[in-house]
């Protein structure tokens, strides 16, 4: 007979009785638990997808009593009229292709290197103390204060657009990067080298899924940082495309509708990279699934 049916052999009724009782009161709050997480996430939902509604209804009403003015503030139904018939005509495509591409490629670009360039100073000592003071020295310089410099070299290309771009994004993953290594527990980097991790096992093993959750968040503050310049240097007479041009020449053609239009897709297109992110990171990184 094994030991817990001898344990449970030699217990009295009470005894089993109250045992029972324990674990029934540890169902029964388990599944309260579930429930009312069940429920948060469900008002999470409502409330998420609720409140940009009514407030676009308030614009809406506001817009049409003349509360605002709507030579500023068109109604929203007026503005979706204006991306509807941009869409058909091509003009949205025209502006959001150029943006998605410089976007996509220095951002994608920047973002690759500055994660390599970090893992490779968070876990070298001289490399950092070599690079360090001078990454942290350019770091602050505003990015699209060097523009017109990327311009004096390469001229009024794509190239000058997308530099400024991976320049960005390289500056903030490499800062996330040494910070996510940094982070690591010492004591599991000391398991790692008991269990025989050395050389490119530790690296691959302990080094990098340790800092994965800093990288994520450095991709998510890239992308919004990206979003920006891109839009900025898009503002400039160097470019006549792009979302940030679209916004700048209906500003200059006081063509607001067209100005909410290239607001909103701006808009749009960093919703869902930041939401590619977070899935990409809940796909990758399945210990932080409940984080």
């Amino acid at each position: 007979m094994s030991t817990v049916e001898n344990r449970g052999a030699g217990q009295s009724p009470a005894g089993r009785h109250v045992e029972d009782e324990r674990a029934e009161r540890t169902l029964v709050a388990a599944r309260a638990h579930r429930s009312r997480e069940s429920r948060l996430r469900t008002r999470d939902l409502v409330l998420s997808i609720a409140a940009p509604i009514v407030l676009v209804l308030l614009w809406e009403v506001c817009a049409r009593l003349l509360i605002i003015d709507p030579r500023f503030f068109p109604p929203p139904t007026t503005i979706l009229m204006a991306l509807g018939e941009m869409a058909l005509d091509g003009e949205l495509w025209r502006h959001t292709g150029p943006t998605l591409l410089r976007l996509l490629v220095g951002g994608g670009l920047g973002a690759l290197t500055g994660i390599v360039v970090g893992l490779l100073m968070g876990s070298s000592r001289a490399l950092n103390a070599a690079c360090g003071p001078l990454f942290s020295a350019l770091y602050p310089l505003p990015k699209i204060a060097i523009f017109p410099i990327l311009l004096m070299i390469f001229g009024p290309t794509e190239l000058p657009k997308i530099i400024a771009v991976f320049i960005t994004t390289f500056f903030v993953m490499q800062i996330a990067t040494v910070s996510g290594v940094w982070a690591i527990d010492r004591q599991l980097l000391e398991a790692g080298t008991a269990y025989g991790a050395t050389g490119f096992a530790r690296f691959r093993f302990v080094v990098l899924p340790g800092a994965m959750p800093f990288v994520f968040s450095g991709l998510r503050t890239a992308t919004g940082t990206a979003v920006v310049v891109v839009t900025a240097v898009e503002f400039t007479g160097a470019s006549t495309t792009g979302l940030g041009y679209l916004i700048w020449n209906s500003w200059q053609l006081f063509i607001p509708e067209k100005l909410y239009v290239g607001l909103l897709v701006i808009g749009i297109i960093g919703a869902v990279l930041t939401t590619l992110l977070s899935r990409s990171e809940k796909l990758l990184l399945p210990w932080r699934r409940d984080a």
